[in-house]
């Protein structure tokens, strides 16, 4: 099922023969995705020499669309900060036009005419100042008669062998070629007949289809282009990201060197994301072997931003020249472990936390396929630090998280400190001025023991944090733990949000070596609901996920920005109150064991026409309470209730209905809770 939005948000709108594809739902099982193995694919055909690693480089299309400051200023710009920011160094090498680069119709002798007032001194000319500072240079257009963006600039459809040649004269070294507009002819042979073209210029230009995962090219792709993309457009959200990923993630056996699946462009930098976010969109793009093409406008990243992307030993587990894409191992309960074989005989191993409170994720070294050992060497590739392991892979990881480690069986394990794991048990949840109790706890892992181990929590300026046991401990045995007890409050009149804590332990090994282990952590401070009733779109969220754009409330979901929703409407009856939504999406409450019932009219929006697909579920504390079954656009609202009585916190969760996402704007109206 696809989901049309206007071109504003890459979206395309293509005509009844060619819509487009968005992704599936976020908040489907994920254990269900690990368990299909899908044929290997053919050997490729295609490759000569080109993308043996996935492409790495800058795309401008998610940072600037169409807006006037794409030009030919801008692309200089990226290349010049490709070398002077040492990206070039850790081997980005395209800077890849987008869209709108061209002007509406071609030249009385059908050729394409760069636009003048982006690019005065035409494509060839940016071309040769990228090849200068030893970079390349990507172009994009549109297996079709107009390109993506509303305006329709001229696509290759009828004109490829007349394209492919000015773009090899051009000095162009990458294609994008896009799906709009391709009035219903075979996809297979649209992009064949333009990797025929690209061949007939003799320049060696890598060719990135972008049909957005509609015909399966995975299946019949690789002796075609050198990747496709498996997904519809990535947005700069959360739940984008996490459905896109999980999209991506089974279709490991169809990758390799010259033939790698795409799952789009990089959102890292745009700022729709937290930093911990964007680590884990790094990361698991990366230990999926995805093209690592950056989507911000590098000119205005903050240092954040260039910590993540050039992050070294996190690149080199995305370009290992063995070519694996990393296969999940276990998703239970949102907690991924997704193992990347290398050549060298590592394994990098991400440990992902899709869940919005902190989670245990463990694995073993066995299970991830490294030999019988004394012990290992475990590389953490954010932290830049190496411990020894007994063979635990084991992490308290943040919410929306991610660690990502490389494994070893290699003989020199002994010179480096034991692993230790951090984590903290109890509610992370307070209401101001009551004290919570909590449990530290610090873990050996190690193949040696952690000696002088001193542990230390500490909260924002004006939190009390004590302990109440010892934080102290001699020794620490291979799994044995140093356990600490803490009361924390949170001062009067804190308001409602989320406030970091930071748990800290310094140890050192036999051998005397120093060792400091930093676990982040989030808590939430939550209000207790009034008493009677309220209309949940007047209460404070502790969180929200969305599958396209934020949840609204009072309106429905409208399209990607804030505050563009509508008055709900289901079948023609609006109400004043409620929650917009989009499949896949969840939203979540404090009830604080005070809150009877929730009840809500539910159906898809009116704002959608005849589409639309949805189901609600209501959660009490992690148990499903109520759910409706499939709702579509042509049903009217529909009544759901759900005792939640004693729950802590109440979860509201939209899926896709089970079959895709198409135009799935989920209402809650006139939801309310009792306490």
């Amino acid at each position: 099922m696809r989901h049309l939005h206007t071109r504003t948000t890459r979206r395309r709108v293509v005509g009844a023969l060619t819509t487009a594809l968005l992704c599936t739902t976020a908040l489907a099982a994920p254990e269900a995705l690990a368990a299909p193995t899908p044929a290997a694919p053919a050997t490729p055909a295609l490759t000569g020499g080109l993308a043996l690693t996935p492409p790495m480089g800058f795309n401008n299309w998610n940072s600037t669309h169409c807006r006037a400051e794409f030009n030919e200023s801008m692309v200089k710009g990226i290349a010049d900060l490709f070398v002077e920011k040492g990206l070039k160094d850790a081997g980005y090498q395209y800077v890849n036009l987008d869209d709108c680069w061209a002007l509406p119709n071609r030249n009385a002798d059908g050729k394409l005419v760069p636009d003048p007032a982006r690019f005065p001194n035409g494509i060839k000319a940016v071309a040769d100042y990228v090849h200068a500072k030893g970079l390349k240079l990507g172009i994009y257009t549109s297996a079709g008669t107009k390109t993506c963006d509303s305006v329709g600039f001229p696509g290759a459809l009828g004109h490829e062998y007349s394209d492919a040649r000015q773009f090899a004269d051009w000095g162009v070294d990458y294609l994008k070629y896009d799906n709009c507009n391709n009035q219903g002819v075979d996809a297979k042979l649209r992009y064949t007949t333009m990797r025929d073209a690209l061949k007939a210029t003799g320049r060696p230009i890598v060719y990135s289809l972008c049909e957005w995962g509609e015909n399966k090219p995975w299946e019949w792709a690789s002796d075609v282009g050198h990747l496709w993309r498996t997904t519809g457009d990535i947005n700069d959200s959360w739940g984008s990201m996490l459905s896109i990923l999980k999209q991506n993630l089974p279709l490991a056996p169809y990758a390799g060197p010259g033939h790698w699946n795409d799952p789009d462009m990089l959102e890292v930098g745009n700022g729709g994301m937290t930093d911990t976010e964007y680590r884990s969109h790094f990361s698991m793009w990366s230990v999926m072997a995805a093209p690592l093409l950056i989507g911000s406008d590098l000119r205005k990243a903050s240092p954040a931003t260039f910590d993540i992307l050039d992050n070294k030993e996190v690149i080199a587990v995305d370009q290992d020249p063995l070519g694996k894409q990393g296969t999940v191992l276990s998703s239970e309960g949102g907690r991924w472990v997704v193992a990347k074989e290398m050549k060298d005989g590592s394994q990098a191993v991400a440990l992902f936390n899709e869940t919005g409170s902190a989670q245990h994720i463990a694995t073993t070294a066995r299970a991830v396929g490294l030999p019988a050992a004394p012990a290992y060497t475990l590389r953490d590739l954010w932290q830049r630090r190496s411990y020894n392991t007994a063979g635990a892979i084991s992490a308290t990881v943040p919410a929306h998280g991610t660690v990502l480690v490389r494994v070893s069986a290699d003989r020199h394990w002994a010179k480096n400190p034991p692993a230790v794991e951090l984590g903290l048990d109890g509610s992370q949840l307070v209401e101001a001025g009551k004290p919570v109790s909590l449990t530290s706890y610090v873990t050996d892992l190690g193949r040696t023991s952690a000696r002088r181990i001193s542990v230390a929590l500490s909260g924002p300026t004006g939190w009390t944090v004590a302990a109440t046991s010892p934080t102290t401990a001699g020794t620490v045995r291979t799994g044995r733990s140093l356990r600490t007890k803490w009361r924390v409050t949170a001062p009067e009149g804190t308001a409602p949000g989320s406030y970091d804590l930071t748990l800290k332990a310094t140890y050192r090994s036999p051998t005397g070596t120093h060792a400091t282990s930093v676990l982040p952590l989030t808590v939430s401070v939550a209000a207790a609901p009034p008493s009677g009733v309220s209309y949940l779109g007047d209460l404070p969220w502790l969180s929200t996920t969305n599958g396209f754009g934020p949840v609204e409330r009072n309106t429905s979901n409208g399209e990607s920005a804030a505050g563009d929703g509508h008055p709900i409407t289901l079948g023609g009856v609006v109400y004043a109150k409620g929650l917009g939504a989009h499949a896949p999406s969840a939203v979540e409450y404090y009830t604080g064991k005070r809150c009877r019932t929730v009840t809500a009219d539910v159906g898809v929006d009116d704002e959608k026409g005849a589409n639309g697909t949805v189901a609600f579920e209501i959660w009490a504390d992690g148990t499903l309470v109520a759910s409706t079954g499939v709702l579509t656009n042509a049903m009217p609202a529909q009544p759901v209730s759900a005792d939640v009585t004693g729950a802590e916190v109440v979860r509201l969760v939209v899926t896709d209905g089970g079959d895709g996402v198409d135009s799935d704007h989920a209402d809650w109206a006139n939801a309310q809770l009792t306490c």
